[in-house]
């Protein structure tokens, strides 16, 4: 059977990626806390990453 396509919040994946960022926790753990792979949360992590500098009104 055909697994649904699973869309999540702004605020979820932001959410999960601090989480990820501060480091007190695996990306194993993680995964298993917020039921999502650890890929996931690595692809939203760098996604942050490279984007906060957008909120101080972007690079020089």
């Amino acid at each position: 059977m055909k697994r649904t396509r699973r869309n999540h919040a702004p605020g979820f994946k932001a959410k999960v990626a601090l989480a990820a960022i501060k480091g007190d926790k695996t990306l194993a753990e993680l995964a298993e806390q917020f039921d999502v792979h650890p890929n996931q949360i690595s692809e939203w992590k760098q996604q942050l990453q490279e984007s906060a500098a957008d909120v101080f009104g972007g690079t020089p």
